[in-house]
């Protein structure tokens, strides 16, 4: 049987700052993230399954999505917390502001390699994470591919 490839896209709000530097991007800010996630593997071909025909159900990517980095990332700023931003992001924590702590620089490069170990944790076994693009403007995106990194 034919492997196919299915992507879901997602989009969320996050801010970020990108500690030491050289440009504007040291400051607060933020973009609305474009995500996609592709997932490849054989549809399902056993008569009778409900998912007959898929290779996952798109509610199903939608749902592991959602919780490992729609709802954690959307509306949330993201230090990186081996940094002096530290003492900026548990301010911001103590007025209430939602805060991710990363143990990387959040650059979209950083970010994609996260949600990739996320996403391919939760993933069932008989599919397999092909590809994360993560669009930070309209113009810029970080992609990360299975195949370059085996």
């Amino acid at each position: 049987m034919s492997k196919i490839r299915i992507t879901k896209e997602f989009t969320f709000e996050t801010g970020h700052a990108l500690f030491g530097y050289d440009g504007k991007c040291r400051n607060v800010h933020g973009h609305s993230y474009h995500l996609s996630v592709t997932v490849i593997g054989t549809p399902i071909s056993q008569e009778g399954h409900k998912k007959l025909g898929m290779v996952v159900d798109f509610g199903d990517l939608k749902a592991i999505v959602k919780e490992e980095i729609v709802d954690p990332f959307d509306h949330a700023t993201v230090f990186n917390g081996t940094t002096p931003h530290v003492a900026l992001a548990r301010t911001l924590e103590k007025e209430g502001h939602k805060v991710i702590l990363a143990d990387y620089q959040p650059t979209s490069e950083n970010m994609v390699i996260d949600f990739a170990e996320r996403i391919k944790g939760r993933l069932p076994g008989h599919i397999q994470l092909h590809s994360i693009r993560l669009r930070e403007t309209g113009t810029a995106y970080a992609e990360w591919h299975a195949s370059d990194n085996p």
